[in-house]
């Protein structure tokens, strides 16, 4: 069986779980606590981010890479267009969300939640025992500086970055969905998937495995109610009820096709 290794609120994870459950692909989850994750990551891959995908005792990392494999080895439903065309359009645009607008809406995302370190322990470490979310909540304000090094949250000019990001991501997936209603031709693609899973986490779909756990601290909730409007919002909550089949994450094996 193949095991994920991963954070349960992660744009990038996202990404992959959702490949894994569009494809029905049978496999067990584990979810880690990003800081703690580091030493057990490291030692699967030799590089410290996730997700990590272990298939046949091989540890590979990174999300484009990953769902590259799960395309060739579970080719259906199709991520990656046939057309070449299109199939370049649509790898250009993960590349960009992946490269370029996630990573600057994470900072935004990230310094937000450390304001209530209570409720960052709650968002990353959903699942967990409630012991192991205090402990977690206790650790994370002496952890901040490291987070938001790691990061890019360097200070107010990072951070307004981070806001002109997320307005530039919807503002592109609300006029390149207006003919189609999908970013790289008429059906659901790698594009929408990279898309709506890093917008997720500013506008939070409630057919999503990364809505929020409630209460939702208030700085976090003025975070998404700044965006919940905009018409790219929209588009996110369309196709997570459209296409994600899923509101809430596991650890442990799959049971079924659609949780």
């Amino acid at each position: 069986m193949l095991t994920l290794i991963q954070f349960r609120h992660s744009p990038y994870n996202e990404k992959v779980r959702w490949a894994l459950d569009i494809k029905n692909v049978v496999h067990e989850r584990r979810s880690l606590l990003p800081g703690p994750h580091l030493g057990t990551v490291k030692a699967l891959t030799g590089r410290t981010t996730t997700p990590v995908l272990i298939a046949d005792g091989v540890a590979m990392d990174g999300s484009s890479r990953v769902i590259r494999w799960l395309e060739e080895r579970y080719p259906e439903p199709k991520l990656l267009p046939l057309d070449p065309e299109l199939r370049s359009l649509a790898l250009e645009i993960e590349r960009r969300f992946d490269d370029d607008l996630t990573p600057r809406i994470r900072r935004v995302v990230l310094d937000t939640l450390l304001r209530s370190p209570g409720y960052f322990a709650a968002v990353f470490g959903e699942g967990a025992s409630w012991p192991k979310r205090f402990g977690y909540a206790c650790v994370v304000p002496f952890a901040a500086f490291m987070v938001k090094k790691g990061n890019g949250i360097t200070g107010p000019s990072s951070l307004e970055d981070g806001h002109r990001a997320a307005i530039e991501a919807l503002d592109y997936v609300a006029e390149r969905s207006s003919t189609t209603g999908y970013l790289a031709g008429d059906i659901f693609s790698i594009a929408d998937l990279a898309a709506a899973s890093a917008l997720a986490t500013i506008v939070r779909p409630v057919d999503s495995p990364m809505s929020s756990p409630r209460p939702v601290a208030a700085p976090f909730q003025a975070l998404v109610d700044t965006y919940s409007g905009h018409a790219g919002a929209r588009w996110v909550r369309r196709i997570y009820k459209a296409h994600r089949g899923a509101s809430h994450d596991f650890d442990g094996p799959t049971v079924s096709s659609h949780r």
